[in-house]
């Protein structure tokens, strides 16, 4: 494992948390980086999904003060290439494709693919990764799901994303092999495009609240 990779993991075991941002002008990332930090979670992944992501992860990335920004929903090395070139620190991708896996390998980039079953576990198992996105985590069965299937892969932690809400953050994060929980619930994309930074701001902060261990732990 790299340095900058231990980095990365380091940082997502302490905040608990992966904001999905789904963006669509990237005028709106100063303001949506303002309120994920007053918030207290300076984190964003930023999904390859709108023609503005690029320019706003670029944005966010060089924000100050400082966020851990990824890039997510990436398909492709050539997407993964774009990401590291605007300042991601991470990417993330909805399956597992040995092509983005090799190229983030090869450049010291945090990948976590999506996997939901025990094949695709071992196969990202095989290419030498120890965290996976559990995806979509919610539809597959949730926390029982996922418990089932980690069983036998003892080495590997989890990610879990997909349809989880803050409701959902004690449960998940009291299972040990879990990282962080990812989901768009604290800043949907139609509160980003509507400006409306006090509200995400305010959901960071009970989902912070939520996400924080039990005292003593």
């Amino acid at each position: 494992m790299g340095e900058a990779v231990s980095e990365v993991l380091e940082a997502l075991r302490r905040l608990r948390i992966v904001p999905l941002i789904v963006i669509d002008d990237p005028d709106r990332a100063d303001g949506l980086a303002r309120a994920l930090v007053d918030g207290g979670l300076p984190c964003a992944e930023i999904a390859f999904r709108t023609p503005a992501a690029l320019e706003a992860l670029r944005r966010m990335a060089a924000a100050q003060p400082p966020l851990l920004v990824g890039a997510g929903t990436v398909l492709t090395p050539d997407q993964a290439a774009q990401a590291r070139g605007a300042g991601a620190r991470f990417v993330v991708s909805p399956g597992l494709d040995r092509r983005v896996v090799d190229w983030c390998a090869a450049h010291d980039l945090t990948v976590f693919p999506g996997v939901c079953t025990p094949t695709e576990i071992a196969a990202a198992v095989a290419l030498g990764l120890g965290v996976l996105k559990f995806f979509p985590a919610e539809p597959m069965g949730g926390l029982p799901f996922l418990q089932a299937v980690a069983a036998p892969f003892t080495g590997v932690e989890f990610i879990p994303t997909g349809g989880l809400t803050a409701s959902h953050l004690p449960a998940y994060l009291g299972f040990r092999r879990v990282v962080a929980c990812g989901g768009s619930w604290m800043a949907p994309q139609a509160w980003i495009a509507g400006g409306r930074f006090d509200r995400i701001r305010a959901a960071v902060e009970e989902s912070v609240r939520l996400a924080a261990p039990p005292a003593g732990a």
